[in-house]
């Protein structure tokens, strides 16, 4: 069954509102079972199910505050959509081993999602920005 793009983007506002209040299980809820969750250059690497996402997302929420999302673009398939954001927040950890002492940052995203057809995320594949980190935290 092929999802419409409102239901996509529902998901994807949804995980991304899970995000900003730093909701772990809430992230963790939009994802299925058995997800694939790659964040490129997370020394974790690829990770495999909601248990493997958990360690992402605990370090990501302990590195990153006050974040907010904006989508810049959003291109659809079946089943999948390809989201091009823009994070603004603060760094008040080492965000991707870089020491933030809680300045600024903002910096792009690429979000490869696959959905299931209940319309759970089954792969996220994201790359990030980091020359763009680096520039303002290095």
């Amino acid at each position: 069954m092929a999802l419409t793009n409102a239901q996509m983007d529902a998901k994807m506002d949804e995980h991304f509102a899970f995000e900003a209040n730093d909701d772990v299980e809430g992230v963790l809820s939009t994802l299925a079972r058995d997800v694939d969750h790659d964040i490129v250059g997370f020394p974790g690497g690829p990770t495999r199910g909601r248990d493997g996402a958990r360690a992402f997302y605990e370090t990501l929420f302990a590195d990153l505050s006050e974040g907010r999302v904006r989508t810049l673009k959003r291109l659809y398939g079946e089943r999948f959509l390809v989201d091009e954001s823009l994070w603004q927040g603060r760094a008040p950890g080492r965000p991707f081993g870089v020491e933030g002492r809680n300045r600024p940052l903002a910096f792009r995203l690429l979000h490869v999602v696959e959905f299931t057809a209940e319309g759970e995320i089954a792969r996220e594949n994201v790359w990030v920005d980091l020359a763009s980190i680096h520039a303002q935290l290095a």
